[in-house]
C-alpha cells in the first residue's frame, strides 16, 4: 500500500457518520412525498436545507428523527436504526414552534427530558453542561425563572435549543426554527447558533426558506425539488468562519445566492 492509499484509508477509518440515507422514499397513501434520498452526513457538518414548498423538506427532518418510517430504502443514525437512534436520544428536534409548557420557568422546561427519563428510570446522556448553564449558553443567564409569555419569540426558541441540548444530542434537527421571528432577532439567533455549533461539536440539519440563512449558516446546502421530493445537488459553501451578517454583503455571499435562486427555480 503506496503512502496515498494508506492516507485514503486512514480518513475513511477516522471518518463518522452522522446519518446515512440509502434510496429512501416515504409515501402517504397514494402520495409520494420523498422518493430515491441517499445521502451521508458526516458527524460535525452543519446542513441547511432548501426546496420549493411541497418539496418534502420537514417530511426528511421527520425520516431521520423516526416519526415517519420509509416506504423503502434505510437510514442509519451514528450507524443504528432511527429507532434505535431514538431511544438512545442520539439526535434531539427543534420545531418551528417553540412547544414550552406554560405553566414552567424556561429552566424547568430544559429540564424536563430529564425529569421524564427519571420517572420512566431511562438513563440519559448528559453533556459537561447543566440546565442553567445551557440557558447561559444560548443567552438567557438570569432568565431562568421567567414563565413562557414573559419571555419574546426568540428567546423562547432559545430555550427550546437548550432544552434540545440537555441530553447532549450528536444529531440537531431543525424545522425552520426562526422563521416566524423578525429580521434582527432572526440574524441574532443565526450569531447565537453558530457559535453553539461550534461549542458543542453538534451534527446539525436546518431546514429554512431563506437562501441568505441557508447560505448564512450552512457548510454544505441541501436542495430539494418538488413532485416527489428529491435531492437536487448539494452545494458547498465555502465562506470564511466565524461568519458575521456583514458578511451577507461580500460578493462571494451573492453569488452564493444567485446560484441557489437558479437552483431554486429550476426546481
Amino acid at each position: 500500500m503506496n503512502a496515498v492509499d494508506k492516507s485514503l484509508t486512514q480518513e475513511q477509518e477516522s471518518r463518522i457518520i452522522a446519518a446515512s440515507i440509502s434510496e429512501a422514499s416515504v409515501k402517504f397513501g397514494t402520495l409520494t412525498a420523498l422518493r430515491d434520498i441517499s445521502l451521508e452526513i458526516d458527524s460535525g457538518d452543519f446542513y441547511t436545507i432548501l426546496g420549493p414548498s411541497g418539496c418534502g423538506k420537514s417530511t426528511l427532518l421527520r425520516l431521520v428523527s423516526d416519526l415517519v418510517p420509509p416506504a423503502s430504502g434505510s437510514v442509519k443514525i451514528f450507524g443504528k436504526s432511527t429507532e434505535a437512534a431514538r431511544l438512545a436520544r442520539e439526535f434531539a428536534f427543534v420545531f418551528q414552534d417553540s412547544t414550552l409548557l406554560p405553566w414552567r420557568n424556561a429552566l424547568k422546561n430544559v429540564e424536563l427530558p430529564l425529569e421524564i427519563g427519571r420517572k420512566r428510570n431511562i438513563k440519559l446522556p448528559t453533556g459537561d453542561r447543566t440546565p442553567h448553564e445551557l440557558l447561559e449558553l444560548v443567552g438567557l443567564k438570569g432568565r431562568e425563572d421567567a414563565l413562557p409569555h414573559e419571555l419574546s419569540g426568540g428567546m423562547r426558541q432559545r430555550v427550546a435549543i437548550a432544552r434540545a441540548l440537555v441530553c447532549q444530542p450528536k444529531l440537531l434537527l431543525m424545522d425552520e426554527p426562526f422563521g416566524a421571528l423578525d429580521e434582527m432577532t432572526r440574524d441574532h439567533l443565526n450569531l447565537q447558533l453558530l457559535d453553539i455549533w461550534k461549542e458543542t461539536g453538534t451534527t446539525i440539519l436546518f431546514v429554512t426558506h431563506s437562501i441568505p440563512e441557508a447560505i448564512f449558516l450552512g457548510q454544505k446546502v441541501l436542495m430539494l425539488k418538488a413532485n416527489p421530493g428529491r435531492v437536487k445537488d448539494v452545494i458547498n459553501i465555502d465562506l470564511p468562519m466565524p461568519r458575521k451578517i456583514a458578511l451577507r454583503e461580500d460578493p462571494s455571499f451573492n453569488n452564493y445566492c444567485s446560484q441557489l435562486r437558479k437552483l431554486l427555480e429550476d426546481c
